[in-house]
């Protein structure tokens, strides 16, 4: 099966052995797991979400989730008090753009509008409209731009065009 089938099944079927079918196939398809109290239909996963964990409360429309990622818990085990603490999964808002390797855990918000730059690590809340980074950093966001996914996206042609500008680049600075 597809992974959009399949994404389509765990969150729409109303029947709990196909559901967990689906879910089983995805993990052994697509080394991936995708666990979500809430998620729009809209949220596209790019690389068919190749590497990820995603364990996430709510994950809002038109979010794109890149590979190897992972969105989920970040809690621990007080011993004196016999209690959990900071348990509860993330809250990916509205138009977030999670980049390659960005992990994001524990009960946050990331707020709608922003990018989660490749590799970021997060595990406090960033504010909408922001770019996050490194770890726990964030910056807001030049409205003038999308960074790494818009709509519109370049020909793949126009891309090896400039690879081969840059190739002849290196080979001539290293002759």
């Amino acid at each position: 099966m597809q992974f959009e089938e399949l994404i389509n099944i765990i969150y729409h079927s109303n029947d709990k052995d196909k559901r967990k079918e689906a879910a089983e196939a995805l993990e052994k398809e697509y080394c991936c797991e995708i666990n979500c109290t809430e998620i729009d239909p809209s949220v596209r996963f790019a690389h068919h979400a190749r590497g990820c964990t995603i364990v996430a409360a709510k994950i809002y429309e038109n979010a794109v989730i890149f590979q190897n990622v992972s969105i989920g818990s970040n809690m621990k085990y007080n011993k004196k008090t016999k209690e959990w603490e900071n348990y509860g999964n993330p809250i990916i808002g509205k138009n977030v753009i999670v980049a390659d390797g960005a992990k994001i855990l524990g009960p946050v918000v990331i707020g709608e509008n922003s990018v989660i730059g490749a590799g970021a690590i997060i595990t406090k809340d960033i504010p909408p409209n922001s770019i996050a980074y490194g770890v726990n950093q964030y910056k807001l966001k030049d409205d003038d731009y999308d960074l790494i996914y818009n709509e519109n996206m370049i020909e793949p042609e126009k891309i090896i065009e400039e690879n081969k500008r840059l190739i002849a680049k290196y080979e001539g600075a290293t002759d």
